[in-house]
């Protein structure tokens, strides 16, 4: 494996960080999380496993915890002779995490439940129900963490730009980042793979999980309309004022959406909500001036670690293997307009803008977009 030189090369478990330590281990089922089970186990522990049951309400047909990944989970804990312990988080899924995505949406904003999965379920309600009996906990996150020489522990990206999931953990509290621990951070997840075929795990050759957290095989869509339900209304191009179509409800599309549109004389790109007046606006043809954004402003952003003022930042505002390089200019000590060095894709306010050092090496921290 060959790792950037702004990192620091880090051992799969840092032998200093887990000593004495109690570590609970949270097994979902699929191959990064087991490796993460062989990796402690490697290093002569025998950690706690759970098993986080959960999905957006307690109904069959909408039960998410499948039987193949507890089974899945179940096996491999079995295999180290570690024990499984199966945690009921599904009441507090719907009370926070649903609730928190239906409002955004409600509110023609693009929220992402799995930033808030992470903070309010793997590390916040797991914590409230079993995890405060532990020091650490260990998760399969393409994520690693480093201490300064002044005590602060700091969120770093993955040498995997691809997998990478820092940005999905840019909302956690400095305490939960604390107890944090991500045994497979420095890997690629080529890397897993290998592993875990050479140790025969049962799920060596499983594929990644797709979507959002927890959903399964439910789609986005069917999700949020189980829920909502639809509102039609008016499909107006930006440029003519001329009506296009029928939209089944403002939440179904986001902002820079230029798929599943399903309006003739495509393709059509999502530039604009008006949610007071329910009425959705495209405009026609291939990535148009209007969306794209060099400036927007962010609020109530969470510091990780520490509060900063840094002025020269990379960020991401989605999940992707690149990072932009911007100024902040800072209004508030939680709030900045943030200026892009290009010209960004699909902006839309509700989305998390994740903040990097100027090398993207540490997460500093995350806001919500308010364009």
């Amino acid at each position: 494996m060959v790792i950037p030189q702004n990192y620091t090369t880090f051992a799969a478990v840092n032998v200093k960080e887990i000593e004495n330590k109690k570590i609970a281990v949270l097994l979902s089922g699929g191959v990064d999380s087991s490796v993460v089970l062989y990796e402690l186990v490697k290093q002569g522990l025998q950690p706690d496993c759970f098993y986080i049951k959960i999905g957006p309400e307690e109904k069959e047909e909408w039960d998410c915890s499948s039987e193949e990944d507890l089974e899945m989970a179940t096996a491999v804990a079995h295999k180290y002779g570690c024990k499984l312990e199966v945690i009921d988080c599904h009441q507090e899924y719907w009370n926070q995490v649903t609730k928190y995505t239906m409002d955004k949406v409600k509110a023609g904003l693009t929220p992402n439940p799995d930033v808030m999965c992470n903070r309010l379920i793997k590390f916040g309600a797991f914590d409230e129900k079993r995890g405060h009996d532990y020091d650490l906990i260990a998760t399969g996150h393409y994520a690693m963490t480093e201490t300064d020489s002044e005590g602060y522990k700091w969120l770093c990206t993955s040498p995997d730009p691809v997998k990478d999931q820092t940005d999905f953990l840019a909302q956690i509290a400095d305490w939960q980042l604390k107890k944090a621990l991500f045994p497979i951070g420095h890997y690629m997840k080529d890397e897993v793979r290998v592993i875990a075929e050479r140790e025969h795990l049962v799920n060596a050759k499983r594929k990644d999980s797709q979507g959002i957290c927890f959903l399964g095989k439910i789609n986005y869509n069917d999700y949020i309309r189980r829920y909502l339900g639809e509102q039609p209304g008016d499909v107006i191009e930006l440029e003519t004022g001329k009506r296009i179509g029928e939209h089944k409800g403002l939440w179904f599309h986001t902002i820079g959406q230029r798929k599943g549109m399903g309006f003739g004389g495509g393709p059509w790109f999502v530039v604009k909500k008006d949610v007071e007046h329910n009425i959705l606006f495209v405009s026609h043809g291939y990535d148009p001036e209007t969306a794209y954004k060099a400036d927007f402003p962010v609020h109530d952003f969470h510091f990780l670690t520490k509060e900063l003022q840094p002025t020269e930042v990379t960020f991401k505002i989605r999940h992707t293997p690149e990072y932009h390089a911007a100024t902040l200019e800072w209004i508030t000590p939680m709030s900045f307009i943030l200026h892009s060095k290009e010209k960004i894709h699909g902006v839309a306010p509700g989305q998390f803008c994740v903040i990097y050092d100027d090398t993207h090496h540490r997460c500093l921290g995350s806001g919500e977009i308010t364009v």
